[in-house]
């Protein structure tokens, strides 16, 4: 391992420098992962904008939707040995909460989020606990590989739906996350209509097949009543973050519909609780994943059943990461873009 890494540090105020770094080593329970990809998500873009500051200061090296090759491991690490290919599921639990004690870690009330609340993987080489690590096919492209992390969130949010085949799915907000939870859903056999108002996202979901609605043209809750005999959808996704997008979740939903929330929002939207009364509805929320769902997302990555090479608009190299973001940013047609971080295969 050479004695110096590259790594991009946020600095605040939307920027970033490319700096050199001493070569970081693996302790106990840790393994060094020589990155070669890391995607840019939402949360990143938040950093970004300076929304989370207060949270990440202004030395962080962000970053957790990557792929990478073990380049060492610490004492008392098993299971993972120099050249695997290895994604990371960036959480980090205190074992001795609550949320932990019930087995939910994933929902840890102490949870450290890698590459927010600890460096990431805008880096060469990322030092994790070796319990974060999933091993990958050999034959899987790495560059693919990068969209593990937010199919896996995909995967989770389907998977609390209890989605069955057959049933009529909407997904409002057609993102990264609500086009990943839509090929998701459609491995699980649902039956799926992306609603987005941007025409360019809706040209990549019909481009990856799905039938689409744009809501400020036509009334949603109509189109899939005309598309479901009146019945309704059976599971409804909310990843659009609006108001506009919760008051749609519940008019669009049939009887007993299960409503999964997936975005964050920014402000407490208001809620028509009486369709819930009405129609027995449920709302479920969902955060981040389990490894159950990093296991289904590698398999359906590895499968085919994200068509990654759509959803992967742009990539360019770490040296380029103030570029990237800011291109990322007034972009009307990114869908997800990538940091090659390392020159890896």
């Amino acid at each position: 391992m050479a004695d110096t890494i590259t790594a991009a540090h946020y600095r605040g105020n939307k920027s970033f420098t490319v700096d050199s770094a001493p070569a970081p080593t693996p302790g106990p329970g840790e393994v060094a992962v020589r990155v070669a990809f890391c995607g840019i998500c939402g949360t990143d873009m938040h950093v970004f904008h300076g929304n989370m500051d207060a949270r990440v200061g202004f030395e962080r090296v962000i970053g957790h939707e990557m792929s990478g090759i073990v380049d060492a491991v610490g004492d008392g690490v098993d299971g993972f040995g120099a050249g695997q290919k290895v994604v990371v599921r960036p959480l980090d639990q205190c074992g001795d909460c609550p949320a932990c004690a019930a087995g939910h870690q994933h929902i840890c009330h102490r949870l450290k989020f890698l590459g927010l609340d600890t460096d990431g993987a805008m880096q060469e080489v990322w030092v994790v606990p070796a319990h974060t690590l999933h091993t990958l096919p050999d034959d899987l492209r790495l560059d693919h590989a990068a969209l593990i992390e937010p199919v896996a969130v995909a995967c989770h949010d389907v998977r609390l739906s209890a989605l069955q085949p057959g049933e009529d799915v909407v997904v409002i907000g057609g993102g990264p996350i609500g086009i990943l939870v839509a090929m998701v859903a459609r491995d699980a056999g649902g039956n799926v209509v992306v609603s987005e108002v941007n025409e360019n996202r809706l040209a990549i979901a019909q481009k990856l097949g799905f039938a689409t609605v744009n809501p400020a043209q036509a009334d949603l809750a109509s189109e899939l009543n005309t598309r479901t005999g009146g019945k309704g959808a059976d599971v409804v996704f909310e990843v659009s973050g609006t108001q506009p997008g919760v008051d749609a979740m519940t008019a669009v939903a049939a009887t007993r519909a299960r409503i999964v929330m997936v975005a964050i929002h920014a402000q407490k939207p208001q809620i028509d609780l009486f369709q819930f009364f009405w129609r027995e509805l449920k709302l479920i929320g969902a955060r981040v994943y389990e490894p159950e769902d990093y296991e289904k997302a590698i398999g359906i990555i590895t499968s085919g059943g994200v068509d990654a090479d759509t959803v992967i608009t742009d990539v360019a190299p770490l040296a380029d990461i103030q570029k990237a973001f800011e291109d990322l940013d007034r972009s009307p047609t990114a869908l997800k873009s990538l940091i090659k971080v390392g020159d890896l295969t």
